[in-house]
């Protein structure tokens, strides 16, 4: 399975809400971060940020505008879609994942955070 296959394949988890499929494709000791917060570290970690998200989420499309490689890393452009709370939203988002032995190591998110947030349905004032 190619880096491609695995970023695909964690996509398609986040548009399925298989949250189990997602956690597991992280290594035990990966990285998180979405760039304006803290970056979340570990396995662990993650798994308690997706189930937070899982808990809200009733359907959640990535729709991906670019997707390639570039310096061994993947490079995802896309608009995430979502129903949070029965707030319908969606978000610009470019994200760059490392991925060794099948597993992601580092995911990195850039995107508006409150943009995100408004199309959650929470305040500019939210802290997780």
């Amino acid at each position: 399975m190619t880096d491609v296959d695995v970023a695909r394949r964690m996509f398609r988890a986040w548009d399925d809400l298989d949250w189990d499929t997602a956690i597991d494709l992280f290594a035990d000791d990966a990285v998180l971060h979405s760039v304006m917060q803290e970056p979340l570290v570990g396995k662990e970690a993650i798994a308690g940020r997706l189930r937070q998200l899982a808990s809200g989420a009733t359907w959640i499309h990535l729709d991906i505008k670019a997707l390639g490689i570039i310096d061994g890393r993947v490079f995802v452009e896309r608009v995430d879609r979502f129903t949070f709370n029965g707030h319908l939203g969606e978000v610009p988002v470019v994200g760059i994942l490392r991925i060794a032995d099948g597993l992601v190591t580092e995911w990195l998110e850039y995107y508006d955070r409150a943009t995100l947030l408004r199309g959650m349905g929470l305040g500019s004032d939210f802290a997780e």
